[in-house]
């Protein structure tokens, strides 16, 4: 397994230099997140992931949970660390300090969030997911209940998880069983099945609160009948059991030592949290910081990747340079003086450090949606973020698990080895394109509900962004045939748009069809736009090495990567006759 190292020198940069989170700060009034201390969650959030969590991400990954009747054990070590992470005071890091929260901005939470992903993306899962659960019960929950569990929550003496779909419905959601029956008390007695649940069952934490959908007996059918209930393993006032058991644990391609569970309720005691048969608008509040959080995860495990084979390159030698002889004194020169070697890892650089500056770009849009004094900067704040946060989850985990193929290919067959640590990555990567909503899913709601659900003002809410900047550059003297290629590109986005739109108004199908290309193409334009700031920013610092390196990376990215755009076009403006012409029967021929 590669050793990890924080990428401090690139998360500073783009922190102090490309972003400016200290201004951005000073103009939210985050005072208490001064430079002093964002260097301090840096330097020893970066010790605790190399020195802790690291050293058990392979370990992890061999030895898997456990299940013995009902009763779920992570990993050795695993507990410890979190323990450890608890004491540390991470945990609540961005939490309200009215429940012993530090009350940070919830930027610094996700450069945290990134560090612990990359150096053990398993691990990592069991305080996300409480931290989606505590964002659902801190914007959703009465009084009474964010007073009985957000304390808990917050110091991480309890976990927290999401319980959402069931065998037989997967993303339609609409189709869920599980049935919510009220009682004299005021509780509700939950009863179903639920699948799929990341931390669902563990040893690392006293408690474990489960926020789960289910339906009221009067329910109207469909989505409009889906209500959320808090229900936890141990209830919170006696310290008795609840019924709700976990009913297996799932063999699973990666994350093995994240507990993906089958949880079963029998009758248990639950609290309905927000409005009766709106439980998918409060569920949302925990999902979109899920998906989010699960974007991330494509850089995490790429960012580790990245890491592992540029030291690989760096001491495999094989054959010589076609330019003549690097390293003459050696029996071959290192491969990475090869193209092809280097067309990989500029892939994963490329990838990798854009995918963190989208990273960054959304984590000041949620600082801003939930601490500008401004009601009118919010909205904007939120507007973009619902338009972002589709794109972050899709085009990072695609993205992110291409570089961990390149990863793996870089070290040729040795990749293929398990105790080299690279093919873990390429599987613990491969389910994030998966949950928390398909990327075809995310595809759906980016072209669909985001883009044309707005009459395009989402849509232009971003491209008046990237409008502004192409014109503030468009002389540049280095750069601006980059400026006037994005431009270009920008403007294009909201040509095919309309286009795609024209299409749906006469068939449906025309949406679900260039869904997925038209979020590619949406990535890839986000990223150039990224790119460029990053390479302006560059161009001012004294660190020569890394401006160069900026620049070159960018270069790369506009040459070899932007162009995949035009095949996206193309593939859009295909159609759907296409896709839909075969019959489903011919299919099954043989």
């Amino acid at each position: 397994m590669p050793d990890y190292k924080a990428p401090l020198r690139d998360m500073r940069f783009l922190i102090d230099n490309v972003f400016d989170f200290h201004g951005h700060y000073a103009a939210l009034g985050a005072t208490d997140a001064s430079p002093d201390m964002v260097s301090a969650i840096l330097e020893e959030g970066a010790k605790f992931c190399e020195n802790v969590l690291a050293p058990l991400n392979r370990s992890g990954d061999e030895e898997g949970c456990h299940f013995d009747n009902g009763v779920v054990t992570t990993p050795k070590g695993f507990k410890e660390a979190f323990a450890h992470y608890v004491e540390g005071g991470w945990h609540g890091v961005a939490a309200d300090p009215a429940y012993g929260g530090q009350g940070l901005p919830q930027s610094l939470g996700l450069v945290l969030s990134e560090m612990i992903g990359s150096s053990n993306t398993s691990w990592g899962m069991y305080p996300g997911l409480t931290h989606g659960a505590m964002s659902a019960i801190h914007a959703h929950g009465t009084a009474e209940q964010k007073e009985t569990f957000l304390s808990k929550l917050t110091s991480g003496e309890w976990t927290g998880t999401m319980c959402l779909t069931e065998a037989h419905c997967g993303t339609d959601l609409g189709l869920i069983k599980t049935r919510a029956v009220p009682q004299a008390d005021g509780s509700y007695a939950v009863t179903g099945s639920k699948i799929f649940i990341s931390a669902g069952e563990h040893d690392m934490s006293a408690n474990i609160v489960h926020l789960v959908l289910a339906k009221l007996p009067d329910a109207p059918a469909g989505t409009k009948g889906i209500s959320l209930f808090i229900v936890p393993k141990f209830h919170a006032d006696s310290g008795e059991r609840n019924a709700v058991h976990c009913g297996s644990i799932e063999h699973k391609m990666g994350i093995k030592a994240s507990a993906t569970c089958v949880l079963n309720f029998d009758g248990a005691k639950g609290f309905l949290i927000g409005e009766a048969n709106k439980g998918l608008n409060c569920m949302f509040t925990m999902m979109n910081h899920a998906r989010l959080g699960t974007g991330m995860q494509g850089l995490c495990n790429g960012e580790a990747s990245f890491q592992g084979a540029i030291k690989y390159a760096n001491d495999r030698l094989q054959m010589r340079s076609l330019t003549g002889a690097k390293a003459p004194d050696k029996a071959a020169d290192p491969i990475i003086v090869h193209p092809d070697v280097r067309r990989m890892l500029l892939t994963m650089k490329a990838f990798n450090e854009g995918n963190r500056a989208l990273t960054y770009f959304t984590a000041q849009l949620l600082d801003t949606a939930h601490l500008s004094s401004d009601a009118a900067q919010r909205q904007d704040a939120e507007d973009l973020l619902a338009f972002l946060t589709p794109i972050c989850k899709a085009f990072m985990t695609d993205t992110g698990l291409e570089v961990t193929n390149h990863g793996m290919q870089i070290f040729g067959g040795h990749g293929y080895i398990r105790e080299w640590g690279m093919e873990q990555l390429a599987r613990d990567a491969r389910i994030a394109p998966i949950y928390e909503g398909t990327n075809g899913i995310q595809a759906l709601d980016l072209l669909g509900r985001k883009v044309l659900g707005s009459q395009g003002k989402l849509l232009r809410g971003f491209t008046r962004i990237v409008h502004k900047f192409c014109a503030a550059n468009a002389e540049h003297a280095q750069l601006k045939a980059y400026v006037a290629q994005l431009n270009q590109l920008n403007q294009e986005w909201g040509e095919l748009t309309t286009q795609v739109g024209m299409a749906a108004m006469k068939n449906p199908d025309e949406v679900g069809a260039a869904a997925v290309d038209y979020l590619m193409y949406s990535g890839y334009v986000v990223l150039a736009y990224l790119w460029l700031r990053m390479a302006i920013a560059a161009l001012g610092q004294p660190d020569a090495e890394l401006a160069g390196a900026k620049l070159a990376t960018c270069d790369f990215y506009f040459k070899r990567l932007l162009p995949r755009t035009a095949a996206h076009r193309a593939a859009v403006e295909a159609g759907s006759e296409c896709l839909m012409s075969l019959p489903a029967g011919a299919f099954a021929l043989s």
